[in-house]
């Protein structure tokens, strides 16, 4: 072999082995979330993915359709797939826990998105100010409707940090405003659980001045179900800022809705991850800013 050859054939394996190094340097950070059925927790996810790209890492997102034992299954896969630290967006903050414990005894950080863990050792906490968000679109309400106003209440997932969050904060404002609650019932942040929910609480109550659903899927569909009851005039304040949600209220469908940014929780997720792997400091709690968007 000619010094020529050989030159070009070393060349070869050094940059074969640089490529090799690099793939092998992309660290796999893991998103574990709630479901992909839903538009809020798709745009948390791509916000997760486009800051991974950007800051070279490898994202592995696995779905827990809502369902704990998907969940406790998808985390055991990733503690064996070689993940560096997981992001996980709980099902449930009660039985999350063992999921969380899984990942302490496999020595992998944690950090919770949007909802908390109620058990289990968690490195940090990201997520909107759900308590303020809850008391936001009730004082929304009593500054249309005034001091008494008679409203129906869609709640989300039992268990839920959001759910019992969010709950919390609109029941500060219902005390502070003197609403009359005609009814308060779960429908699992599901549009079409909403609209039925909305129908059968309807029936009893006609006199519905204002609906606040604890997000925007069952807001739309308590809109939907107000619509086909022909109630138009009935104030509907949703919870997320979904796409769909911003959209019902820029049309003057929807009256308000306490925007999130989950494409931001995902970002952010993604940049503390990147810090704890560095074994830089990061804060237990990092909250992400809230905005009721109106059609003024």
């Amino acid at each position: 072999m000619n010094m020529k050859k050989l030159a070009t054939l070393i060349s070869a394996v050094a940059l074969s082995a640089t490529v090799s190094a690099n793939a092998m340097a992309k660290e796999t950070i893991a998103l574990v979330i709630s479901t992909l059925n839903n538009p809020f927790f798709v745009t948390l996810k791509d916000g997760a993915q486009k800051e991974a790209n950007k800051l070279g890492y490898n994202l592995v997102v696995l779905d827990s359709q809502n369902n704990p034992a998907k969940e406790l299954a998808n985390v055991q896969d990733l503690t064996v797939r070689g993940a560096k630290l997981m992001l996980i967006n709980p099902t449930d903050s009660d039985a999350v826990g063992n999921a969380v414990k899984m990942a302490n005894q496999a020595n992998i950080p944690v950090i919770t998105l949007d909802r908390q863990a109620a058990k289990g050792e968690v490195v940090s906490h990201i997520a909107s100010d759900n308590v303020a968000g809850g008391k936001m679109a009730g004082d929304f309400i009593a500054n249309k409707l005034g001091e008494g106003a008679k409203v129906i209440e869609l709640q989300g997932i039992a268990g839920t940090s959001a759910a019992r969050e969010r709950g919390a904060g609109f029941k500060q404002a219902v005390t502070a405003h003197k609403f009359s609650i005609l009814g308060s019932q779960p429908a699992d942040f599901d549009r079409t659980k909403g609209l039925n929910v909305m129908q059968n609480l309807m029936t009893a109550h006609s006199d519905v001045q204002a609906v606040f659903a604890q997000n925007d899927e069952m807001a739309l569909g308590a809109l939907r179900a107000l619509q086909t009851a022909g109630k138009g005039d009935v104030i509907v304040v949703g919870f997320d800022g979904t796409a769909d949600g911003i959209k019902a209220v820029q049309s003057g469908k929807m009256a308000a809705t306490v925007a999130q940014q989950p494409d931001q929780i995902g970002v952010i997720g993604i940049e503390t991850a990147d810090k704890v792997l560095k074994g830089q400091k990061v804060d237990a709690k990092i909250p992400v800013d809230l905005k009721l968007i109106t059609k003024e």
